[in-house]
């Protein structure tokens, strides 16, 4: 499901421009998957449109995602245009279940986090994107209407998912954990201090007789 939200910079007797859709403009867009997270930027005025969209576990499969699965995500897109280029704000919330790192179990997580784009319209947009180093930053053809943002969505969703994925210490345990698994990482890391400690000693055997 996707909220369309316009709210342009407001002068002197103007009003923002709340719309749900579908709207008639955008009926085609949403039939056609690979089309519904396009945004016909040449048509908005300058300012800044909001866009929010819901992202369910179909999305995130067609996408590819791995060790990743039940996801759902709020996205909210602010895009500022201006002359010659436009800044896209990401704001991701969600939930997903992921491996915990620790046993091995599902565990759920929540998904946070934002990001930006800066977007440049020039001429010569393959050249230019080939040299740019600065992964924030993305240029397309001046020529361009629609921009897709579908790909950006999908990497920081992914992106927001933490690096270590592993419940709280003081949830460790619990009814979501493998159990299991944790007592053998228990007795190894209790293994690996003795077979520490004994070769410590080993090398101090020659000093006792002294």
């Amino acid at each position: 499901m996707i909220r369309f939200l316009t709210q342009q910079n407001q002068t002197f007797g103007e009003k923002n421009n709340i719309f749900s859709l579908p709207l008639p403009s955008f009926k085609r867009n949403l039939m056609a998957n690979k089309r519904a997270f396009e945004i016909a930027f040449v048509g908005l005025r300058a300012g800044i449109h909001e866009f929010v969209y819901e992202l369910d576990d179909k999305f995130f499969i067609e996408k590819g995602a791995e060790d990743f699965v039940n996801g759902v995500a709020t996205v909210k897109l602010s895009l500022d245009k201006n002359t010659g280029f436009m800044i896209l704000k990401f704001e991701v919330g969600g939930n997903a279940e992921v491996t915990c790192d620790r046993c091995g179990n599902p565990l759920k997580m929540d998904l946070w986090d934002e990001f930006k784009v800066l977007v440049k319209l020039v001429d010569n947009a393959d050249e230019m994107n080939e040299q740019e180093e600065d992964p924030d930053v993305f240029y397309i053809s001046r020529t361009e209407s629609h921009i897709d943002v579908g790909n950006w969505m999908y990497e920081f969703v992914m992106l927001s998912v933490p690096m270590q994925k592993m419940c709280k210490p003081e949830e460790m345990g619990g009814p979501q954990c493998n159990n299991e698994v944790l007592q053998k990482l228990k007795d190894m890391e209790l293994k690996h201090i003795d077979n520490n400690a004994n070769t410590l000693w080993k090398g101090l055997d020659k000093f006792k007789n002294n």
